[in-house]
């Protein structure tokens, strides 16, 4: 009986240890696959605050499958260093404006070209329908997944020489760019010198008088803190620049399929948060500039510039790139 005992216990130990042991094995296989997201402006953006909001659904849709570390104002490098990082898998995802992935996929170019979008709603039914897909998937022969285009916004003009109120004020003016060909074009054409350097590099560019000014939207200037270092604003509204989200394609590619859908869902989502805060906050981000101190034009002469660099700037785009996108994209409503 004793005998039988014993061999009865080191059964149910064997079994124990088996059991066990698969345990670790599942425990360690559903370990929480973890992400690092890098983007490059201040934790006050709206960049930030989607990327934080992204970053909890994914959590929370995957009961803890995928936890997104956020990294924000150029921690993990400015936008080239981001773009190169997603494309060898040390950086998991990223967010950049549109003009620093058109060197692998020049067709984008055609979002960011002056005057191309009436209004946020048009540029938003564009980038949300088939056109905006396409262009995101030219990206996976580069090692990249798009996943959705949230937005830098519609970009006025700052700088520290004088008013703008029309295309011959800009004449003469330093200015730093995106290195988006047309942009580079259009300021060419309105005689200015246009820089191109990454975001990272704006602040110090204009403290040291390197630039005369720069081109983003009413709330990155504000979150960025440009009103200490630019005393004049004008809304010419002269482009609409998407901020790009991207993946490291063989990371996405390795996460399970309900995963990618969650991934690819919850983007889209913070896509339309995000928008909702700079539609939101862009009056009382051009009040607080003009509070602390800086001279804005609301209504600038901008059919003067359209004039200038409008035409021109896509016949270069077409020359490059054919003008199957612009068809497309004028096509929709």
């Amino acid at each position: 009986m004793n005998k039988k005992f014993k061999a009865l216990s080191s059964v149910l130990m064997a079994a124990a240890m088996a059991f066990a042991a698969g345990a670790a094995s599942t425990a360690t296989a559903q370990s929480p696959v973890k992400l690092r997201f890098s983007h490059t402006v201040p934790e006050t953006d709206s960049q930030h605050k989607a990327a934080l909001e992204f970053a909890k659904r994914v959590k929370e849709r995957t009961q803890g499958g995928v936890e997104i570390q956020v990294f924000a104002n150029s921690q993990l490098g400015n936008d080239v260093t981001l773009v190169t990082g997603v494309r060898s898998g040390t950086i998991d995802i990223g967010a950049t404006g549109n003009p620093f992935v058109t060197g692998l996929a020049p067709r984008l170019n055609a979002l960011d070209l002056p005057y191309q979008f009436a209004d946020a709603q048009q540029a938003y039914r564009t980038l949300d329908g088939p056109v905006g897909r396409s262009l995101l998937d030219e990206l996976a022969a580069h090692q990249i997944k798009g996943l959705a285009f949230w937005e830098i916004g519609f970009r006025s003009l700052g700088n520290n020489k004088r008013p703008i109120n029309n295309a011959a004020d800009i004449k003469g003016l330093k200015i730093r760019t995106t290195p988006n060909p047309s942009h580079l074009k259009a300021f060419q054409l309105l005689g200015a010198n246009p820089q191109p350097m990454p975001f990272a590099e704006v602040f110090g560019a204009l403290e040291s008088g390197a630039v005369d000014g720069q081109e983003n939207p009413p709330t990155l200037m504000l979150s960025s803190k440009m009103y200490e270092v630019q005393k004049y604003l004008s809304l010419t509204r002269h482009a609409y620049t998407p901020l790009v989200v991207i993946m490291n394609k063989a990371r996405f590619d390795g996460l399970k399929p309900e995963f990618q859908k969650i991934v690819l869902e919850e983007a889209a989502s913070a896509a339309n948060f995000q928008r909702k805060l700079n539609n939101d906050g862009e009056k009382e981000a051009i009040a607080q500039l003009r509070a602390k101190g800086m001279q804005i034009n609301e209504t600038p002469d901008v059919a003067s510039i359209r004039q200038v660099v409008r035409d021109e700037t896509r016949k270069l785009y077409i020359e490059k790139n054919g003008d199957a996108v612009l068809k497309a994209m004028d096509a929709q409503p």
